[in-house]
């Protein structure tokens, strides 16, 4: 009897979210599921740390599903560190961060706590995919990206991917009638133009709320914002060795040793 994959499902918008739970059941389909995820929304938390406080893990059942469950009280990062390390008996075959309430396609890659949890299993030598679908709502309908999560979740198994590369998928908030398929891409180019909103507190205490616009800046047709923008489903190979290796060759003309 072959022995089922060991999946580690994890988030960055907490272990309660419709997301994770959607991921969760559609894992449950493919291999045996162990789930580590924040007690609370940790969303634009990029690949922080816990470094200065305590990490709190407890063990849950949030539903009546066969998957093991624990909540931590960390980062999305230190949910799949502490798995690794702590909490599993042996290495996953697989990690799955999400489904992810919103974008994150082209620089939100940065930012983004699900796709860091996916980098930080990536790191460890565990093939790792990130999930995400183009809709903010905590009550966002998951639906339509259950049969895609489940393919590319098959495919990654049977397939592997290359040491250092984990996948960044995000979903359209379309109907699964009108989602046309999936494009492998390359991330678009695009920031954010921001903005911080002062505001006083009852006290008379100024604070600060970010707001912003996000630009892309890409006309590329090969790009995931595009493929998102007509209907598809975007797969971009993301790699976490950032060395601009076309740029090694010219540095190394500069007179850094003067």
């Amino acid at each position: 009897m072959t022995e089922k994959p060991l999946i580690l499902v994890t988030n960055d918008d907490g272990i309660n979210a419709p997301g994770i739970r959607t991921l969760i059941s559609v894992m449950n389909t493919i291999g045996d599921v162990v789930v580590v995820a924040p007690d609370s929304p940790q969303s634009g938390m990029g690949h922080a740390i816990t470094v200065d406080a305590t990490l709190y893990v407890n063990k849950v059942k949030v539903d009546d599903g066969p998957q093991t469950e624990y909540r931590c009280s960390g980062t999305p990062a230190d949910c799949v560190k502490l798995a690794i390390r702590e909490l599993l008996n042996r290495k996953p075959d697989l990690c799955v961060s999400g489904i992810n309430h919103g974008s994150n396609s082209s620089i939100n890659v940065i930012y983004s706590g699900t796709m860091s949890a996916a980098v930080e299993a990536g790191i460890e030598g565990v093939p790792a995919i990130g999930f995400s679908l183009l809709n903010y709502a905590w009550d966002a309908n998951f639906e339509a990206s259950k049969s895609f999560v489940e393919n590319i979740t098959k495919e990654v198994l049977k397939n592997k991917l290359p040491d250092g590369v984990v996948l960044n998928v995000n979903i359209p908030n379309l109907p699964l009638k009108d989602i046309k398929g999936i494009k492998v891409c390359r991330q678009a180019k695009g920031n954010w133009v921001e903005a911080f909103d002062k505001r006083q507190n009852p006290s008379g205490k100024d604070y600060y709320w970010l707001s912003g616009e996000f630009i892309n800046l890409d006309s590329g047709t090969d790009t995931d914002e595009h493929a998102l923008e007509n209907g598809y489903i975007s797969v971009v190979p993301t790699q976490f060795d950032l060395t601009a290796h076309k740029f090694l060759k010219e540095l190394n003309t500069w007179n850094l040793n003067r």
